[in-house]
């Protein structure tokens, strides 16, 4: 089969990955332009454009599809279907009537729960225990067209989004290929997603990783492992920036705190939050300092009795 492949992060290197693999003839790779990262801001080019590079395929970086040169560009490498895998962009209806099979998209949920650009962080929020990947048919909605295949995946406790990313992001390959192979048998019926069971999961903003200290201590856990990589759960602390990389609910036993208060607990740090809980701080990060675990923070700081994180946002 004759493909377009359409994506940008490394979430969708697998599937670009296992397609040339099993021998799927991609005349064209679609990715977002280079952007400017690190200090110097040095153009950079995306996962995918590295990986089809390193492979030989031609890469086009339009900043939009709806403009007649993409059009043409894209038109002219005929595919008999158009893959998009974490892409980045509205996909235009004469693209999506282009091919003979459609777009075919890869998302990280089971549709029709999580559609948007941030399933799997919002999986965890939600505290899922399990979500999935599935094939869909691309249509002029977020994420609304009739679903191909899905497969389950189990939400470990210690899932970041990170983690669960990685492993979603193979298993998501494999179905790619099944997908394209049955839609090439005749072997698949799309069926229509029930908006009834619909959810949403918008994209993240930097400012949702600011910690509510007034939110449960598994809530607040949750998030913690949602936002890691990026935005990374914060706070504030002795007026600096105070980044919590990773952290757990604290045990029954633990002593209730004020919410937001910091204490000392033979080499633990702990934190008071809403509802009498109490968590357990792993790993942080204190603004112009290295990641550390909990304890080598302690040793460089004393904590104050009664010392409040977040203070001066939550004033």
């Amino acid at each position: 089969m004759r493909l377009v492949f359409c994506g940008t992060p490394q979430f969708a290197v697998p599937t670009l990955r296992r397609l040339v693999a099993d021998g799927f003839v991609i005349p064209l790779v679609l990715t977002n332009p280079d952007e400017p990262r690190g200090r110097g801001y040095a153009l950079t080019p995306s996962p995918v454009k590295e990986v089809a590079i390193e492979v030989g395929m031609e890469v086009y970086q339009p900043v939009r599809l709806k403009d007649p040169a993409a059009e043409a560009t894209i038109s002219a490498a005929q595919p008999e279907a158009i893959v998009v895998v974490a892409y980045g962009h509205i996909i235009p209806s004469w693209m999506i009537d282009l091919p003979r099979y459609g777009c075919i998209n890869l998302h990280a949920s089971l549709l029709p729960r999580y559609r948007g650009a941030a399933p799997i962080p919002w999986a965890i929020i939600q505290g899922e225990s399990v979500t999935g990947v599935t094939t869909m048919k691309i249509d002029p909605g977020l994420d609304t067209g009739d679903i191909l295949l899905q497969r389950e995946a189990k939400i470990e406790d210690d899932d970041t989004t990170a983690t669960l990313s990685a492993r979603l992001s193979e298993m998501g390959a494999e179905l790619m290929v099944k997908t394209l192979s049955m839609l090439e048998r005749n072997e698949l019926q799309p069926r229509p997603q029930d908006n009834a069971f619909a959810t949403r999961a918008p994209m993240l903003k930097k400012q949702d990783g600011q910690i509510v200290w007034s939110m449960s201590a598994e809530e607040i856990a949750r998030r913690v492992r949602a936002f890691e990589p990026w935005p990374v759960a914060h706070t504030t602390y002795r007026g600096r920036n105070l980044r919590l990389w990773a952290a757990r609910p604290g045990t029954k036993t633990d002593a209730h705190l004020a919410v937001g208060e910091l204490r000392e607990d033979g080499g633990r740090l702990l934190a008071g939050c809403g509802g009498n809980t109490v968590l357990e701080v792993l790993e942080l990060q204190l603004e112009g300092r290295k990641r550390v675990a909990a304890r080598e923070f302690l040793n460089g700081v004393r904590l104050a009795p009664g010392e409040i994180a977040g203070a001066e946002a939550q004033a």
